[in-house]
């Protein structure tokens, strides 16, 4: 631990100190414990502004550096600084660097390779589908999945990275000390276990509007690649995809529906540059990666006789109505639909809309 990490952890706490300030004051102290040390007058000397100067001196009279240490401490917050080692080595290279990381979970070496999985709070079924199958087939092939614990795309790409095995980590706009939406409360704890929450904000810090679109810098920065899988122009997930050019990232797009709002962005990325993506392969070969060996352990149970055989032969990726399902099998409603409940507890379907089936993870590159 850096002797004088408790006053970084203080100068992140106080508004308008940033990335170049940070530097600067290093630079013109030497260390972070003697700039919060300094007089008003040292601190202009150093060539800050009177309002920030003065923001700092109101500030550190009733703030204790060691007392955010030791909030951070009980509630298992780990505070990073860009000289750490434990810093991300992907985010270190971006011009927007965070000073101070805040991590909740553990940050492991294999994090290195991750793709951040983006896209709208609102997604269409087929959305969802891409989502779910592209997370989980990056998490089997070893992939980190960054996202930022929104509603929607993003809590599909979390709980997908989980089912399959894999590493997650959710980038929040807010501080540690808090879950946005709350309702993804399980969700936090369950990436925590499994990977990690990180914030750029101090604890107590509140989400607010304008604190996402600076949030995502950092989901692109810790990721070789955004891929971003439904957005209407607005979206959030076009404000990633810009950072992730302007930090020399990959950036991939699922196509949609001509028809669809939610396609306007993937297409209107397509339309820049970006790599079109129909299966996991397109994301891996693109970054050099390359697909790992399915893990026995997770491979999902066969078919139970003949009628689940059957029906199993007619779901593919495609959405199916449980109707054309009684149509092309033969049989009664009432057995194709208590067979479908049962494959799907077993894991081998999903339903995504009322009485809609498709098979589940049904990849190609040897998807289960």
């Amino acid at each position: 631990m850096r002797p004088d990490l408790a006053y970084w952890v203080a100068f992140s706490l106080i508004p308008g100190v940033g990335r170049a300030r940070f530097q600067l004051l290093e630079r013109h102290f030497g260390s972070l414990e003697e700039a919060w040390r300094a007089p008003a007058s040292a601190l202009l000397a150093a060539g800050l502004d009177r309002r920030t100067v003065t923001a700092i001196v109101q500030r550190r009279e009733r703030l204790s550096p060691q007392g955010e240490m030791e909030r951070l401490s009980r509630l298992g917050v780990r505070a990073l600084t860009w000289h750490d080692d434990a810093y991300p080595p992907l985010l270190r290279e971006i011009y927007e660097l965070p000073p101070v990381l805040y991590v909740r979970g553990e940050l492991e070496e294999r994090d290195r390779v991750a793709v951040a999985v983006v896209g709208t709070r609102r997604p269409t079924p087929y959305g969802r589908q891409a989502a779910e199958e592209l997370s989980w087939a990056l998490a089997r092939a070893g992939v980190t999945i960054v996202s930022g614990l929104a509603r929607g795309i993003d809590a599909i790409a979390h709980r997908s990275a989980l089912e399959a095995g894999g590493r997650t980590i959710a980038v929040m706009a807010c501080g540690l000390d808090m879950v946005y939406p709350p309702e993804h409360a399980r969700l936090a704890r369950q990436v925590m276990e499994r990977g990690a929450l990180v914030s750029d904000y101090p604890l107590g810090t509140a989400p607010r509007a304008d604190y996402f679109p600076r949030r995502n810098r950092i989901m692109a920065g810790l990721s070789l690649g955004v891929l971003v899988v439904e957005g209407d122009m607005t979206s959030g997930a076009l404000n990633t995809a810009r950072w992730a050019v302007e930090q020399d990232r990959e950036v991939f797009a699922v196509p949609g529906s001509i028809f669809s709002p939610q396609s306007q962005g993937p297409h209107w990325l397509l339309q820049q540059g970006a790599k079109l993506v129909q299966r996991v392969e397109d994301v891996l070969e693109e970054l050099n990666l390359t697909m790992v060996p399915q893990q026995a352990t997770l491979a999902a149970p066969a078919p139970d006789g003949d009628t689940e055989a059957a029906l199993l032969r007619h779901i593919g990726r495609e959405p199916l109505h449980v109707d054309d399902l009684c149509r092309l099998s033969g049989l009664p409603v009432a057995t194709v639909s208590g067979t479908l409940a049962m494959l799907e507890l077993k894991g081998l379907v999903k339903q995504v809309s009322a009485m809609t089936y498709v098979r589940a993870h049904a990849l190609t590159g040897g998807g289960r």
